[in-house]
């Protein structure tokens, strides 16, 4: 019994030794990776992405150019509400980044960091500035929030996988995988489905208060996950097999979510 007690012990103290606690969500959290590492490997790889891809240009483009100022004006909310936090060094390393690639898909994403992509497939369903400060918002939150990190130490964990040094840069494959299947484009993490679900709520609801507090109608969360969910009809798996929330307990959570976001709103003066 001592033996596994002792066993139990050195399996479980470097999880408890690892958990944190979110300065945004204020919920605690395991964190096996630096995030430090994380934004170095996102930076490889977002470089990587944009050299691929066909990037719109921010000087000849309308579009592009939105996407930039969208995305800055939800980045300066959330510093600025970081700096009435004890924890603001949680946002040290971001050197923020806004690109709009040609690409049908309609996404959006966030790597640690701050190195954003909206694909050109969103735009024709946010359909105005404040929609995409939704989905900008929503997609910093996870990243923020930690929710890749966490995400992985989870997968880690369940893998086995020793987490120690730059893991990415020493070739593990794993490690690397993980990475991928977490962040970017090629996200499709399909395991522990709840915490997913739940990580999507957080993202929600502070997303609505950083789109508000940058001067966009946070309402318009809703018509913009009404026209989502539009135009998604009969594509998406069950609830419970997806890591989103079915269309309907989003929108009421939303609404839900929406009296705190209106307290910070103050809109863009024109």
């Amino acid at each position: 019994m001592k033996k596994f007690l002792l066993i139990l012990l050195v399996a479980v103290l470097p999880m408890v030794q690892s958990c944190s606690t979110n300065a945004v969500t204020g919920r605690k959290q395991l964190t096996l990776f630096p995030e430090a590492t994380l934004q170095q490997e996102a930076v490889a790889q977002y470089k990587s992405f944009l050299q691929e891809s066909k990037v719109v240009s921010q000087s000849t483009s309308r579009d592009a150019e939105m996407v930039k100022r969208v995305g800055s004006r939800i980045a300066n909310a959330i510093t600025t509400y970081y700096k009435k936090r004890p924890n603001s060094v949680d946002l040290s390393g971001y050197n923020w980044e806004f690109n709009l690639v040609e690409n049908k898909e309609v996404n959006a994403w966030c790597m640690p960091g701050g190195k954003v992509v909206v694909y050109s497939g969103l735009l024709p369903v946010t359909q105005n500035e404040a929609a995409l400060a939704v989905v900008l918002a929503h997609e910093i939150t996870h990243a923020i929030a930690q929710h890749g990190n966490e995400r992985m130490s989870q997968v880690a964990i369940a893998q086995g996988l020793q987490v120690a040094g730059n893991i990415f840069t020493s070739g593990n494959q794993k490690a690397n995988a993980i990475f991928n299947n977490v962040y970017g484009p090629g996200a499709s993490i399909a395991v522990l489905l709840p915490n997913s679900r739940k990580q999507e709520l957080e993202a929600d609801h502070y997303g609505l208060i950083f789109t508000a507090m940058a001067g966009y109608n946070p309402q318009e969360a809703i018509p913009f996950w009404e026209r989502m969910a539009a135009a998604s009809s009969g594509d998406k798996p069950p609830t419970f097999l997806s890591t989103h929330p079915a269309d309907e307990d989003r929108i009421a959570q939303l609404k839900k979510f929406m009296p705190e976001a209106l307290s910070y709103y103050k809109p863009i003066k024109k």
